[in-house]
């Protein structure tokens, strides 16, 4: 068992009685704070144990408790064995705090959402003046709407922090693959929901978003123009684009979350990776208390940052063409996405060509899907390697530079900048990755020759 007023230690003893070899196991069993030590011996290929009175009594009262327990019960058992006494390693550091909040962002972001819907209506002619009327007349609408438009701004933070502590800790090697490329396939659940999302109050930047992305289909040979006027339900984007995209954005959460269940499940199969990046089967605590308390920090935090969003500066995060209603007839100056989708967005503009940009798209995400099967490195944790760290940090540093690049004109010396920034993303995971690994393990074996010379 693991905790702290419940736990076993084993130790591994060797003797010799009467010319005879035999390994002992002693364990010692805390429970309810008493010490109890068990003798096992392997003696012949048998194993003989020596139970004390005290320990058959403390076992049956421990299972009695077991059985009776509410947690233990078919329909909280799952609950219990997942978020409660969950065995996680005792070296956690605050950065794995980001996945529960990313949880809690979700349920935040449906919670308003279904409120939001309520009151929405979806048609061009009312949609903009739909989105007024909850912020205006809705008792609690304005709360409701800033809490949801700001909340999938730190929606898509907590889960980039979430993305880049799994990077620098390689939490996406061996055997986590299928974690990773989950995590890969909700981040892009997100990023679509999020541009369908932007779509439904239609103003400026709303409507011109969705001709200038949806059109990116078109760029797809043979096919790309019937899918584009499939994806409008027309000629253009009109009522028929919104109806569907508010569709989509209704269920697509919903989605999110069933795939966030699959993300876990495939966590909790192998366990959490730690930031030593080492197996801890031996070194695990409970979820909770010690997790939740760690966690619970981390969320009285976000709360706090969150709130300062949402009450005092509600519209920093948005694009002031937003509260202009749509107008097919007047093009803004200049069409710039949601900031989380601005690093995304410059490396589809460092292109020229528009196939290119939507290939260069794609392959984005491919590189993210394929990086736990092309990590060729024997350590998981960038704090053991000093290479990789650097490398890193300057991946961080080439994200930044492209959010900023994607949110500028497009124009000398931005379009150089992008392009550069854009090539170093790639040989990061195509190049660096795969290659780093088998530099550090020559490295290692040569130290190792080096000193035994």
């Amino acid at each position: 068992n693991v905790g702290i007023k419940n736990r076993c230690l084993a130790t591994w003893l060797y003797s010799i009685e009467k010319n005879k070899q035999i390994w002992y196991i002693k364990t010692i069993y805390i429970i309810n704070n008493k010490e109890i030590q068990m003798f096992s011996n392997f003696s012949n290929r048998k194993l003989t144990t020596v139970f004390s009175s005290e320990m058959k009594n403390s076992v049956h009262t421990q299972v009695s408790k077991r059985r009776t327990s509410i947690a233990k019960q078919p329909l909280l058992s799952l609950v219990n064995d997942h978020l409660i006494e969950y065995p996680t390693p005792s070296n956690l550091n605050y950065w794995w705090g980001f996945g529960s909040l990313a949880g809690i962002c979700l349920v935040i972001q449906i919670l308003t959402g279904i409120f939001l819907a309520m009151h929405y209506t979806c048609h061009v002619d009312l949609a903009f003046s739909s989105v007024e009327h909850i912020m205006r007349d809705v008792e609690g609408g304005w709360l409701l709407r800033y809490m949801h438009a700001n909340g999938a701004s730190f929606f898509f933070i907590v889960v980039y922090v979430h993305m880049f502590r799994g990077l620098y800790y390689g939490s996406y090697a061996s055997p986590r693959e299928l974690v990773w490329c989950v995590g890969v396939i909700i981040l892009l659940l997100m990023i679509i929901t999020a541009f369908i999302g932007y779509v439904l109050p239609w103003g400026q930047m709303s409507f011109w978003g969705a001709t200038v992305i949806t059109s990116l289909a078109s760029a797809i040979p043979v096919v790309g123009d019937d899918i584009t006027h499939w994806l409008w339900g027309g000629f253009s984007v009109d009522n028929a684009t919104l109806n569907r995209f508010f569709s989509l954005h209704y269920l697509f959460p919903f989605i999110i979350a069933g795939a966030t269940l699959v993300h876990l499940a495939a966590l909790h199969q192998y366990g959490s990776n730690n930031p030593l990046g080492c197996l801890a089967t031996v070194d695990k605590i409970p979820f909770y208390p010690y997790f939740y308390t760690k966690d619970l920090v981390g969320w009285v935090a976000f709360a706090i940052f969150y709130s300062v969003f949402v009450y005092f500066y509600p519209n920093t995060l948005g694009h002031p063409d937003n509260y202009i209603p749509a107008n097919p007839m007047s093009t803004p100056a200049h069409i710039v996405p949601e900031w989380y989708f601005l690093p995304v967005y410059a490396i589809l503009r460092s292109i020229p060509n528009k196939l290119g940009g939507v290939a260069a798209i794609g392959l984005v995400f491919v590189s993210l899907l394929a990086l736990p099967f092309i990590h060729t490195s024997q350590i998981r944790s960038s704090s053991f390697r000093p290479i990789h760290q650097k490398l890193f940090w300057l991946l961080l540093a080439d994200c930044l530079l492209l959010g900023w690049i994607g949110q500028k004109p497009v124009e000398d010396p931005y379009v150089l900048i992008g392009q550069l920034a854009s090539v170093y993303f790639f040989v990061y995971f195509l190049v660096f990755i795969p290659l780093l690994g088998k530099l550090e393990a020559k490295l290692i074996h040569y130290s190792t020759k080096k000193a035994t010379a």
